[in-house]
């Protein structure tokens, strides 16, 4: 990853702020590569929602995701796509601000929800939905603004702590207090490894991100000691076979669940795990699903979407703008290290998560800004530097 960041420095063309140029043109290997991903998802989604047929919860769940989420995605995915970089880097403080706002909303009596012993939704005129998802396009485009001065330029130390750290420093600490309050701490982290990769890209001390990494290790260990049910996630993960029919018992319903579709499959919508054993199977662990229907094959296509959506949105930000570039690296990370994460959850290589898989689990919401996200990171790459092709 460090190597790659550099050859991204190494194609920058130093006079950023001169030396751009919009181009009309549209990416097509990258929107072919997110609209293969986002078809896969709902093919899988539908599969999952087999379950809820003939209750009364089946038509709104997919009004949700194929009405607000689908269709209202790529209405707003084309609306970002028009608006041009120079928006979104004028506007940033702005959509931060709003973002800030939001969270805090979710602590208001009347308006905040309640729910699975977490405060992370908002309900305004009957319409609800999680701050969070706007929070982080937030995060990523004001983050970039500061990170943006003097782009791929290594400054002596006392420059670099005022101009890069300093803000990443201020803007983490804010994203810790509003996250760990709701409690979620599966984004906040997923938060903060993005930004320290934009941080690490726009030209930061890596001595800072060793001294960021043993910070975050006493605090992360503080929340796992502090916090009775991370404690649990992680000895699960250390024991599986653990409480299996208590905090345990999502593991072991997803470890049977992918197990059981072999390497082919059951086929589709045969899935039996989401019917009685496996819990959220149309959320957080839609994977296990996907896994029992589709197979070891079907797994290693899905996973291999991600890692090409990856490696071409990289590709775009080598070519694109100083503060493009950063945006585009950021909600990447914010998009791949989420859905990396909630599969390598569910195959027992990390402790479990309450993260979805994005583009693929239940949330209107979520895939909506998702798209909304995509969106900006085409209008990003029209903006690049001139010589780079």
């Amino acid at each position: 990853m460090l190597n790659f960041l550099k050859k991204i420095n190494k194609n920058k063309v130093k006079k950023s702020k001169t030396l751009s140029k919009i181009e009309s043109g549209i990416d097509k290997p990258f929107l072919i590569i997110t609209f293969m991903l986002v078809i896969t998802g709902l093919i899988i989604f539908s599969s999952a929602i087999i379950m809820l047929i003939g209750t009364a919860k089946y038509d709104t769940v997919r009004f949700n995701q194929y009405g607000l989420g689908f269709v209202g995605g790529l209405i707003l995915m084309y609306i970002c796509y028009r608006i041009p970089m120079s928006f979104w880097r004028k506007s940033s403080f702005y959509i931060y601000i709003i973002g800030v706002v939001l969270m805090i909303m979710v602590f208001i009596p009347g308006v905040g929800v309640f729910v699975g012993g977490a405060r992370r939704w908002v309900e305004i005129f009957g319409f609800r939905f999680q701050p969070a998802e706007i929070y982080k396009i937030g995060v990523v485009l004001y983050m970039a603004m500061w990170l943006m001065r003097d782009f791929g330029k290594g400054l002596d130390m006392k420059k670099n702590f005022f101009v890069r750290t300093i803000p990443l420093i201020s803007i983490l600490a804010i994203s810790a207090i509003l996250f760990l309050l709701q409690p979620d701490t599966d984004i906040l982290m997923v938060i903060c490894l993005s930004l320290v990769i934009m941080y690490l890209l726009s030209g930061g001390n890596y001595r800072d991100i060793i001294a960021f990494g043993l910070i975050g290790c006493i605090i992360l260990s503080a929340v796992i000691f502090s916090r009775p049910y991370v404690m649990k996630r992680i000895e699960i993960f250390l024991n599986p076979s653990l409480d299996p029919t208590g905090s345990g018992y999502q593991f072991q319903q997803s470890l049977i669940a992918i197990g059981s579709g072999g390497i082919t499959g059951r086929g589709y919508g045969q899935s039996i795990q989401k019917f009685k054993y496996l819990p959220e199977p149309t959320s957080d662990s839609i994977f296990a699903v996907s896994s029992e229907d589709f197979g070891f094959i079907g797994s290693t296509f899905l996973i291999l979407l991600y890692v090409l959506f990856l490696i071409r949105g990289f590709k775009l930000a080598t070519k694109s703008s100083s503060y493009g570039s950063l945006v585009i690296v950021g909600l990447l990370c914010l998009i791949v290290i989420q859905s990396m994460y909630n599969m390598s959850a569910m195959l027992g290589i990390v402790p479990l998560s309450g993260t979805p898989l994005i583009f693929v689990s239940h949330g209107g919401t979520s895939l909506l800004i998702s798209l909304m996200s995509i969106g900006i990171i085409l209008s990003a790459s029209k903006e690049k530097k001139v010589g780079v092709k």
